[in-house]
């Protein structure tokens, strides 16, 4: 059995080898083929394209990649008519993985796609498209199910597979040696989380920094740790290092940032799925994130949501500070890491929140995502 995939960046990655792990255990002799990171590729993926070719984020950002987007799905879906697959399962990346699955779907193929579009947040539109390009949706959030039921998508809820892979208790000790041996048991540590995309480092980078040399001249006994998802970036995070005071204690890492945020008793982090980790973590988290201009008042005219944190989104209210472009500045954000170093009681009740949370999307996700893919293939 052939079955494709594509991811669009290292979250989906992370999703598409647990998928991938789960189907072989129905299908021993599959082959595997589509685009996808290390995680995929360890698994059995033949890998047509480089993952990094889709990671890109944006209204704007997309437009001056589009060429080469729509260069890479031309090749992909020849590819993929040549050599058929059973099934097509995208993972999230839409705005790539909708129209080759729409493309594949009128030529008779069965298609997936994992990770619901944020069509409740904005564009809902979208789902009359998602409707012409599925014949299944696999949700991750409990609140996406009710809306694609309410619009006649065929949908299935699987959790989190991150909720499935975290365990629900992390002691920052022995993951503190493992990342910086000198580190002081006693430290007190914030992570910062930029981001995985060029993008988002080259906006969020620089903010982040200087909140952390606004944090260290108030509480000069913290430390600071800053894992670079990729060795390009941790290039241009170390650059952007050597610009500022040498003697702020900040240690770069490379990669391990699900370990980063292990060791820290704050994170402060890039809007995405590194805020699900930390949640799950149990973390307390303050969330920034920054688009370009076009971009951000595109957002801001099509935007239906109040909050756009994971943790905020699934609580349905803020329980973590969040600031976006303007707002995110290090007036803001200092103040809001400190809170959290030192109001235990709000941590306390964060984390009870937390573990609440973690219950609602705990279900086994690969194996429920696997099961729904086989269900789906005895039906066509």
């Amino acid at each position: 059995m052939h079955i494709a995939l594509v991811a669009g960046e290292l979250s989906g990655d992370l999703l598409g080898a647990g998928l991938i792990a789960a189907l072989k255990a129905r299908y021993p002799h599959a082959r595997f083929s589509g685009i996808g990171g290390p995680g995929m590729i360890e698994q059995g993926l033949r890998s047509l394209a480089p993952l990094e070719r889709l990671a890109v984020m944006g209204l704007v950002e997309v437009l001056r990649h589009l060429p080469e987007l729509l260069r890479v799905r031309r090749r992909l879906c020849r590819e993929l008519l040549a050599d058929p697959p059973a099934v097509f399962v995208g993972i999230d990346a839409p705005d790539f993985n909708l129209g080759l699955e729409r493309r594949l779907r009128v030529r008779g193929i069965p298609t997936v796609h994992y990770v619901s579009p944020s069509v409740w947040a904005w564009r809902p539109w979208r789902v009359g498209k998602i409707a012409r390009s599925v014949n299944l949706m696999l949700t991750l959030l409990p609140f996406e199910a009710a809306f694609y039921q309410r619009h006649g998508v065929p949908v299935r809820y699987v959790g989190h597979p991150l909720a499935d892979d975290i365990p629900p208790h992390n002691d920052p000790l022995p993951v503190r040696r493992s990342l910086h041996p000198k580190l002081p048991a006693e430290a007190r540590i914030v992570a910062l989380l930029p981001g995985s995309r060029g993008g988002e480092v080259g906006r969020l980078g620089p903010l982040l920094l200087d909140t952390a040399a606004w944090l260290w001249a108030r509480r000069p006994e913290l430390h600071f740790l800053l894992p670079a998802a990729t060795p390009e970036l941790f290039e241009v995070l170390a650059a952007m290092r050597a610009e500022r005071d040498p003697t702020l204690p900040l240690t770069l890492v490379r990669g391990q940032s699900r370990e980063t945020m292990a060791a820290a008793d704050v994170v402060l982090l890039a809007s995405g799925t590194a805020t699900l980790e930390a949640m799950l973590l149990k973390r307390p988290m303050v969330v920034a994130y920054r688009v370009a201009p076009v971009t951000a008042w595109i957002a801001r005219r099509l935007l239906t949501i109040p909050h756009f944190a994971l943790p905020n989104l699934l609580a349905g209210r803020e329980l973590v500070p969040e600031f976006v472009q303007d707002a995110a500045t290090v007036e803001n954000l200092g103040p809001a890491v400190l809170r959290w170093l030192e109001d235990a009681s709000a941590r306390a009740g964060l984390m009870a929140e937390f573990d609440a949370l973690r219950g609602q999307l705990r279900c086994d996700a690969s194996r429920q995502a696997a099961t729904a893919i086989e269900e789906l293939l005895g039906q066509v």
